[in-house]
């Protein structure tokens, strides 16, 4: 068993870590033995707070699992978040009270707004390695974000898979794009169109709409007239993808539909109703439910917390995870816990196993982890099922 299957089922299973320090850790007991402290800028109200909720009692459990281990090296890892609404503003309140009271190591921010108006602060710091809920193509710029990473595929890499997926079960196929008149929604339309061309799909059309429930009939019409293979749908969590559907299904239209991280949670994908069956998105971990392999985190959680969990809880537990592997490999080469130790420490990670939270093992060299698979919406069992195999496009 490699060393990092061996850490993370080591403190899943509570065992006690074995200590890799040099000796002149244990020679100075009052600093060595200081808490880790995670912050966290999480919205726990507001907008987002659907995900917040989520994430923040995904890293609370981790952290517990860890701790209850006996931590890294021998610290604990002490867990502080401030609730944001999801607002810049306050967001920048909290990452500046939690840092002025608190020597943080780690940090888990909101969005991406955030992560862009912070990074001069991070780079000033030099002390902190973040994560967070953002996958926005920009954060993936190691140079230009030396100190940051995100926990799965940027949006650009999402709409890659899902392209790779169409290729392989329907090559030369006609594509339709949908996405929000937003910074969110327009992140990976240039790549969108650039990956088409590439493996040979016809991207015939795109749709621009508003954030939210608006009239679709008219670009349901356009849909209707370049009756593409498949639509995927970017920058929304649900509206207005469900009227798009039921509209599309009453013309009768053939079109699988598809959709990105933040509109495949379970329960999103069946509150948009029976029409959605057959639903397409691509997902970077494995549901809560899914028994397929072996995957003892799952199992654990599913200890912990017998009720189902988003897919916002299954990405704040892998924050928490990755960000506390950083600092393990970073003390563990008897090295201090700054900014750029841990960003090589965590670039350092090959073939890691996460418990099975993600069904492949992953290695990051980038900011970004651009693994993911497809998984289809099958509303008799009202649960997503795979739909293909792990899809890793660094191979």
């Amino acid at each position: 068993m490699n060393r990092t299957r061996r850490n993370v089922l080591a403190s899943a299973a509570g065992a006690t870590i074995a200590a890799a320090a040099p000796a002149v850790w244990a020679q100075k007991p009052a600093a060595s033995k200081e808490d880790i402290v995670l912050g966290g800028s999480i919205p726990l109200t507001g907008v987002f707070a659907f995900a917040g909720i989520g994430i923040d009692l995904g890293i609370k459990d981790y952290l517990s699992i860890l701790n209850e281990g006996g931590g890294i090296t021998g610290r604990k890892v002490r867990y502080v978040p401030e609730d944001t609404a999801y607002k810049v503003d306050q967001s920048m309140a909290a990452f500046k009270k939690i840092t002025s009271q608190n020597k943080v190591s780690l940090y888990y921010a909101d969005s991406t707004a955030f992560c862009k108006t912070v990074n001069p602060e991070l780079e000033r710091n030099q002390n902190i390695l973040m994560t967070g809920a953002s996958f926005a193509k920009e954060i993936s710029d190691a140079q230009k974000y030396p100190l940051q990473f995100m926990v799965g595929p940027n949006y650009s890499e999402m709409v890659s898979i899902l392209l790779q997926y169409i290729t392989k079960t329907k090559p030369g196929a006609k594509i339709a794009l949908v996405y929000s008149d937003t910074e969110f929604g327009k992140d990976p339309v240039e790549a969108a169109r650039a990956e088409s061309k590439k493996l040979g799909l016809n991207l015939a059309l795109e749709i621009v709409t508003p954030p939210a429930s608006v009239d679709v009939s008219a670009e349901v019409i356009k849909l209707r007239r370049a009756d593409p293979d498949f639509t995927i749908f970017h920058g929304y969590v649900s509206a207005p993808i469900p009227e798009f559907i039921n509209q599309a299904k009453a013309l009768n239209l053939k079109t699988a539909f598809m959709g990105t991280f933040w509109s495949m949670d379970n329960q999103t994908v069946m509150r948009m109703g029976a029409q959605a069956d057959g639903f397409l998105g691509v997902m970077p971990y494995r549901y809560y439910y899914d028994t397929e392999g072996k995957s003892p985190m799952l199992e654990r959680i599913r200890k912990m917390r017998p009720e189902y969990q988003t897919t916002g809880y299954i990405q704040g537990f892998l924050s928490a995870m990755l960000l506390t592997e950083a600092a393990r490999r970073t003390l563990e080469a008897g090295n201090e816990l700054t900014g750029k130790n841990m960003k090589t420490a965590l670039s350092s990670i090959r073939n890691f196993d996460t418990g099975g939270l993600i069904g492949v093992p992953l290695s990051i060299k980038g900011n970004s982890i651009p693994i993911g698979r497809i998984y289809r919406a099958d509303f008799k069992q009202q649960k997503m099922v795979a739909a293909s195999d792990w899809i890793n496009l660094t191979q």
